[in-house]
């Protein structure tokens, strides 16, 4: 196809997809002649990712062009390359509470305790590990360091969600599929169970301190 049927099918304007060409981030097409060239599947695959991950990912091109780069590394392994993937739209470390190195130091202890009792595959450097030591020294700080109780229980719920997420991911083989997958599952999955947790959460309180019946006004009060 050419540029324009390219567009067409994308849905990316074409200046827009001239402009990723100069920036390496979709391979140039082949030349059929010095001013034309034809575009395919692949193109158009990798238009899609390109706006999965700005539209929904919210990412900006420099790490647009990380993410682009592991999908051109085919002799990456396919865990690296959704490791890349991951990275590009990991979560942020959260702007911690005030504490004290003591603080800090205890959480990270405790999450290295974590990852080592659940048997976890994780660097200690990973972006993760020290989004959770944040958040934990925070918990710390602000003192209901009893939430920390249960951490093996969201562990536990943890893992049953990367399950899913790696089981809705597998079911391509493509690259381009595979990247894809994790930017949506991570982005918006993260907002579905944040949302899930919250109606769990209201369901979970009415059970545990279910609302009183409201009173009879149409009868008389005994004695």
């Amino acid at each position: 196809m050419r540029i324009g049927e390219l567009s067409r099918a994308s849905g990316v304007p074409v200046p827009t997809i001239k402009f990723y060409l100069r920036e390496g981030l979709l391979p140039a097409g082949e030349l059929t002649s010095p001013n034309q060239a034809r575009y395919g599947e692949p193109h158009l695959r990798r238009l899609h990712l390109i706006r999965a991950l700005t539209d929904v990912g919210g990412l900006p091109l420099a790490s647009v062009g990380k993410v682009v780069e592991a999908v051109e590394d085919h002799e990456r392994p396919v865990h690296k390359l959704l490791g890349a993937a991951a990275r590009a739209v990991d979560v942020a470390v959260p702007d911690p509470v005030d504490s004290d190195s003591a603080v800090r130091t205890r959480a990270r202890a405790m999450a290295d305790e974590l990852i080592a009792r659940r048997g976890w595959q994780i660097g200690p450097e990973h972006p993760a590990v020290e989004a959770l030591t944040t958040a934990m020294a925070s918990v710390l700080s602000v003192g209901h360091g009893d939430y920390l109780d249960h951490l093996d229980e969201f562990a536990a719920a943890g893992e049953l969600i990367a399950a899913a997420d790696l089981a809705f991911v597998a079911r391509r083989q493509q690259p381009e599929d595979l990247v894809e997958r994790v930017v949506v599952g991570t982005v918006l999955g993260d907002a579905m169970l944040a949302a899930l947790r919250r109606i769990a959460q209201v369901d979970a309180s009415a059970r545990r301190y279910p609302p009183q019946a409201p009173e009879n006004s149409s009868g008389s009060s005994s004695g």
